[in-house]
C-alpha cells in the first residue's frame, strides 16, 4: 500500500480535470462513472488500454491515483493494465511495485513487464524477468514467448533461444504463427540463417508478418539479393505486402543500388495505397538518392506532407552524396525553419557539405550548435568535425577535437592523419602515427596511404622503407592501393630502383600501377623508361587515362621529344581527353619545352577551363622562347579574367622581363607583388630580380638587393650574381659570389668554371690556372656537356668529342664542311672561352666538337632538308656555339632550336631569338 499512497499524493486532481483526448465511443464522462458497476469497469479498462497505446504517462498516473482512491487498484484486471502501461512507458520501477504488491503471481503482469523490457531494448532485463517468472512456477503462453525470444535476439542469446525453442515445441506453441515468426527472427538475428529459413518453411499458414520477419532480417544483414527473392516469392504465393514489407524491400533496393526494382516497389506503394506511409516515403527518398537519381529523391521528399527528421536526413545526405553541397545547406535551413532541429545524423551530413565547400565559418556554426544543444559528440560526429576542419585547412582545430575524444579509434586516427597529409603537415602526420602506433590503436590501408603520401612529401626514403617493411609484416603488401602508393612514394623520394622492384613484383598490375611508375620516371628525367613502360601498358590492352597521358607528355617535355609528344597528343585525341584540364596543361607544357611555341599556343587555346596552371605554363613558355612582350601581354589578359597569379606565374613574368632586358617592368612587378597579389617574394623571385639587375649592368643595385633580403640567400641567388659578373667581367663581384657558392654547393663544378671564365675574360691566366689546380686537387670534375636530339622516335645523346654514334664519320665530315663554309662567312672560333692548357689549333678543334654541334650536324644529315632541328643541352650554351649557330642557320637555311638549361634559342636567318642576351 506504500506505493498506492505515493501515487495518491502525487496526483490529487479530480478526474474531470484530466487532459487527454479519447474517441467518444471509448470514454464518455458521466457522474455514474464513479460507481463500481460493471460499466465503470469496462470504461476504465478501455481507457487504460488507450493510454497504453499512446504512452500517456501523466494521464495514466492520474487514473492510477483515482483507482487507488476508489479501492480498485488491487483488482487484477486494473493492475495488469497498469503494469502493461508502465512497462510500455519505460517506468519499470512502478511496474515492479505493482507486481511485488500482488497477492499471487500473475502471468499477464509478468508477460507485460517482459514485453515492456523487450520493446524498450532491455534484453537482459527481459531475460531476467522470464527467469524470475519461471522460478515462480508460471508457464509462458503465446504472448510471453515472442517477448522472451525477442530479448534473445537483442542479446544474441542463441543458446537460451534454442532452449526456449524446445519448450515451444513441447508445449505445442510452435503452431502459433506469432511465436513461429519470432523464432524465425531470433535465429536470423543470431546469424543462423539456415535454421531461420527452415523454420520459416515449416510455418503452415504464413502471413505477411512471417514474410516480413525473414526478409527484414536479410535486409538488416546486407543479404539484399536474398531479400528481393523472398519478396518475389511472397508476391507469387498470393500474400499481399503491407507498408512494412515495402519499406523493407526498398531498403534492399537501396543496398543493391537497383533503382529499376526500386521504381517497381514505388509502383506497389501507390497501387496498394501506402503512398502516405512515413516509413515507406522515407525509404523511397533514401532509395532514389543512393540509387543515383537526386531529382526523383527530391520529388519523393516533396510528396511527404509532414517530413520528419528521418525524411530531412535522407534528402540532406542525398544532396551531399550527389555533391550538391549548397542544396544540402539550403535543405538544412528549410528544416530548421520548419521547426525540426537537426540531430547528429543531420549535422554529420552538413559537416561533409561544409568540408567539400571549404566553409569554415558555417562548420564552426554547426559545431557551436552541437555545444549549445549539449549534444554529446559520438565518434561518428567527432570524425565529421575533424574531417571538416582539416578540409578547411584548420588542422589545429581538428587536432583539438581529436585530443578531446574519450575513446579514440582507428577511424578517428585515419581522419586526423589524412587531414595532416592533405594539408602538407607531413611532420605532424608522421609524429601522430608514431605516437599512436605504440598505443595499440592499430592501422589499416588508409593509414598506410596517408603515411606514404607524407613520406613522399618530405622525400623521406627511410620512412618509405619502414612502411614497406610494416606492409610486408602486416600483409598489406598484397593490397593494390598500398603497392601503388609505395611505387609513387619511392619514386618521389628518387628511389627509382625500389619503385621499379615493387612494380615488377606486383602480381596484378593495373592502370594506377603503371601511372605511378610512369610518373616517377617522368619526374626524375627518365623519359625513355617512361615511354617503354607505356608501350608495355598498351601490350597488356590497358586503356590509358588522362593522368598517364599527362605524365607521358611531361616525360616528352623533359626529353624535348617533339615527335613522341605529338604521338601522345594523338592518343589524347583518340581517347577523348582533350577536355581534361590536366592533359591540356601538359600539352601546353610539352610543346613549349619541345621548342614549338606555336603548337603550345594552339594547345593553350583549346584548354576548356583555363586555370592558373594553364596560364602559367603558356606565360612561362613564351618567356623561355624569348617572346617577352607576348608573355607580359598574356599576363595582362589573365589578370583581366580575374585569375590571380601564383608564385610560379610571377617567376615567369620576371623571367620574361629578364631575358628582354625590361628592368623597369621587372622592378614594378617585384615591388608590388605583395600588395597587388598577396604573394611574398621567395628565393626564386629574388634570384630573377638580381639576374635582371645584374644582366643590365646594375651590379651595385643587385648587391644591395641581396643584402636587403629577409632571409639568407641561397645558391640560385648567388648563381645569378655570378652570371652577371661573368657577363660584365667584374672580378670582385664574381669572386665574392663564387666564394658563397663554394660554401653552399662545394661539389658543383659550374661555379669553378664560371669563375675561371671571368678570370680568363680579363687575362688573369694565373688565377685561371689556380682554379684548375684547385679543381684537380679537390677532385671536382667539370660536369660534361651533353646534348640530345630526337630523330624518328629515337633519342640520340652526344657528349663533347663523341665518336660512339654509328654515323660518326658522316657527322664529323658534316662539321668539317660547315666549318669551311662558316670561315668563308667570317666566323672566327672564340678560343678565349676554352680553359684547356693547349695550343690555339687544338682549342679550335675542341670547340668545334662540342656536344650541341655534334647533335646539330647529325640533325642535318638525318632529317629532311628544311625541317627545324631541335636539340636539348644540359648546360648553358657556350658563346662560341651560340655564335656558330647564327652562321650555320643562315648558311643552310634551316631553323635551329637549342634548349639549354636556362631558355630556348631560336636561330634563324643569322640571328637568335634571345637577342644575344642570355
Amino acid at each position: 500500500m506504500v506505493f498506492e499512497s505515493r501515487i495518491c499524493r502525487l496526483y490529487r486532481s479530480p478526474l474531470h480535470h484530466l487532459q487527454f483526448t479519447l474517441p467518444s465511443p471509448i470514454f464518455k464522462f458521466q457522474n455514474s462513472l464513479f460507481s463500481t458497476s460493471i460499466s465503470n469497469y469496462i470504461s476504465y479498462t478501455n481507457l487504460l488500454s488507450h493510454l497504453s497505446k499512446t504512452k500517456s504517462l501523466t494521464s495514466a498516473l492520474q487514473i492510477h491515483a483515482h483507482l487507488t482512491k476508489l479501492g480498485l487498484s488491487n483488482h487484477s484486471k486494473y493492475r495488469n493494465h497498469l503494469v502493461n502501461l508502465y512497462s510500455k512507458c519505460g517506468i519499470f520501477q512502478y511496474a515492479h511495485k505493482l507486481i511485488d504488491e500482488s497477492p499471487e503471481p500473475d502471468l499477464v503482469s509478468w508477460s507485460s513487464l517482459i514485453s515492456g523490457y523487450s520493446q524498450n531494448g532491455f534484453g537482459k532485463d527481459a531475460i531476467w524477468g522470464f527467469l524470475k517468472m519461471h522460478s515462480l512456477g508460471l508457464r509462458c503462453n503465446e504472448f510471453t514467448f515472442p517477448s522472451v525470444l525477442k530479448a534473445c535476439s537483442i542479446e544474441k542469446e542463441l543458446f537460451l533461444g534454442k532452449q526456449l525453442h524446445g519448450v515451444v515445441v513441447v508445449t505445442g506453441f510452435d503452431s502459433d504463427v506469432f511465436v513461429a515468426n519470432t523464432l524465425v527472427v531470433m535465429y536470423a538475428k543470431c546469424g543462423e540463417f539456415v535454421d531461420s529459413r527452415m523454420l520459416f518453411e515449416e510455418i503452415p499458414e504464413r502471413n505477411v508478418v512471417s514474410w516480413n520477419a525473414l526478409f527484414s532480417c536479410y535486409t538488416q544483414n546486407d543479404f539484399f539479393s536474398e531479400a528481393m527473392c523472398m519478396f518475389r516469392d511472397m508476391i507469387g504465393s498470393g500474400v499481399r505486402p503491407d507498408e512494412y514489407s515495402l519499406s523493407n524491400i526498398l531498403n534492399a533496393c537501396t543496398g543493391l543500388v537497383d533503382i529499376v526494382e526500386g521504381k517497381k516497389i514505388h509502383g506497389y506503394l501507390v497501387k496498394l495505397g501506402y503512398g502516405s506511409d512515413p516509413f515507406s516515403s522515407n525509404a523511397l527518398v533514401d532509395m532514389y538518392a543512393k540509387g543515383g537519381d537526386l531529382k526523383d529523391a527530391i520529388t519523393a521528399f516533396e510528396g511527404i506532407v509532414v517530413p520528419d527528421i528521418v525524411s530531412w536526413n535522407a534528402i540532406i545526405a542525398g544532396c551531399v552524396l550527389h555533391e550538391c553541397q549548397w542544396q544540402a545547406i539550403d535543405m538544412l535551413n528549410q528544416m530548421r525553419r520548419s521547426g525540426i532541429w537537426p540531430n547528429m545524423f543531420t549535422l554529420s551530413s552538413a559537416l561533409k557539405a561544409c568540408a567539400a565547400l571549404e566553409l569554415p565559418e558555417l562548420g564552426k556554426g554547426l559545431h557551436s550548435l552541437l555545444i549549445k544543444k549539449d549534444i554529446i559528440l559520438d565518434p561518428f560526429v567527432s570524425v565529421g568535425l575533424i574531417d571538416m576542419y582539416c578540409k578547411c585547412n584548420l588542422t589545429k582545430d581538428a587536432r583539438l577535437i581529436y585530443d578531446l575524444m574519450s575513446g579514440k579509434d582507428l577511424i578517428a586516427l585515419n581522419a586526423m592523419i589524412s587531414g595532416y597529409s592533405q594539408n602538407e603537415a607531413d611532420n605532424a602526420c608522421l609524429d601522430l602515427f608514431t605516437q599512436t602506433f605504440t598505443q595499440g590503436i592499430g592501422f589499416d590501408q588508409t593509414t598506410l596511404l596517408a603515411i606514404l603520401n607524407s613520406a613522399a612529401g618530405l622525400q623521406a626514403a627511410n620512412v618509405c622503407k619502414q612502411v614497406h617493411g610494416l606492409s610486408v609484416k602486416s600483409g598489406f603488401l598484397c593490397d593494390t592501393f598500398v603497392i601503388n602508393s609505395l611505387v609513387d612514394s619511392y619514386g618521389k623520394c628518387t628511389q627509382l630502383d625500389d619503385a621499379a622492384r615493387i612494380f615488377y613484383e606486383c602480381p596484378t598490375l593495373d592502370l594506377p600501377s603503371f601511372t605511378s611508375l610512369i610518373t616517377a620516371y617522368a619526374l626524375l628525367g627518365q623519359g625513355e623508361e617512361a615511354m617503354k613502360l607505356y608501350l608495355k601498358l598498351q601490350d597488356m590492352d590497358l586503356k590509358p587515362d588522362s593522368f598517364v597521358c599527362s605524365s607521358l607528355l611531361n616525360a616528352c617535355a623533359n626529353l624535348s621529344a617533339y615527335e613522341q609528344g605529338k604521338q601522345i597528343h594523338a592518343h589524347v585525341l583518340k581517347f577523348g581527353f582533350m577536355s581534361d584540364v590536366f592533359a591540356g596543361n601538359s600539352l601546353v607544357n610539352m610543346y613549349a619545352k619541345c621548342g614549338s611555341i606555336e603548337d603550345a599556343s594552339c594547345a593553350f587555346h583549346e584548354v576548356p577551363k583555363k586555370g592558373i596552371v594553364s596560364w602559367s605554363a603558356m606565360i612561362g613558355g613564351l618567356a623561355q622562347h624569348g617572346h617577352a612582350k607576348q608573355a607580359l601581354h598574356l599576363f595582362g589578359e589573365m589578370l583581366k579574367g580575374d585569375i590571380s597569379p601564383n608564385h610560379i606565374t610571377l617567376v615567369s613574368v620576371l623571367y620574361a622581363c629578364n631575358h628582354a632586358g625590361l628592368v623597369a617592368e621587372a622592378k614594378k612587378y617585384f615591388e608590388t607583388m605583395k600588395d597587388s597579389f598577396r604573394i611574398e617574394p621567395t628565393q626564386e623571385h629574388y634570384a630573377c630580380m638580381i639576374d635582371v639587375l645584374g644582366r643590365a649592368g646594375k651590379l651595385d643595385d643587385a648587391i644591395e638587393l641581396v643584402n636587403k633580403m629577409p632571409f639568407e640567400a641561397n645558391a640560385s641567388v648567388w648563381g645569378a650574381l655570378l652570371g652577371a659578373a661573368r657577363i660584365h667581367k667584374n672580378v670582385e663581384v664574381g669572386k665574392h659570389a663564387a666564394e658563397m657558392l663554394f660554401s653552399l654547393e662545394p661539389e658543383k663544378s659550374g661555379t669553378h668554371v664560371l669563375l675561371a671564365n671571368i678570370y680568363a675574360s680579363v687575362g688573369l691566366w694565373g688565377d685561371v690556372a689556380k682554379v684548375r689546380r684547385f679543381m684537380k686537387n679537390s677532385r671536382v670534375k667539370k660536369e660534361p656537356g651533353m646534348s640530345w636530339i630526337e630523330v624518328k622516335d629515337s633519342i640520340y645523346t652526344f657528349i663533347v668529342g663523341d665518336r660512339s654514334h654509328p654515323r660518326s664519320d658522316d657527322i664529323y665530315a658534316k662539321l668539317e664542311e660547315l666549318g669551311q663554309l662558316m670561315a668563308k662567312a667570317g666566323y672566327v672560333p672564340m678560343v678565349d672561352i676554352d680553359l684547356h692548357d693547349v695550343e690555339r689549333r687544338q682549342k679550335e678543334i675542341l670547340l668545334s666538337y662540342h656536344s650541341e654541334k655534334l647533335a646539330v650536324a647529325f640533325g642535318m644529315i638525318a632529317t629532311p632538308p628544311g625541317a627545324p632541328i631541335r636539340v636539348k643541352k644540359n648546360l648553358r650554351i657556350c658563346l662560341d656555339c651560340h655564335t656558330a649557330f647564327k652562321f650555320i642557320c643562315k648558311i643552310v637555311s634551316r631553323e635551329i632550336i637549342i634548349r639549354d638549361i636556362n631558355r630556348f634559342h631560336h636561330f634563324k636567318d643569322g640571328s637568335c631569338s634571345c637577342g644575344d642576351y642570355w
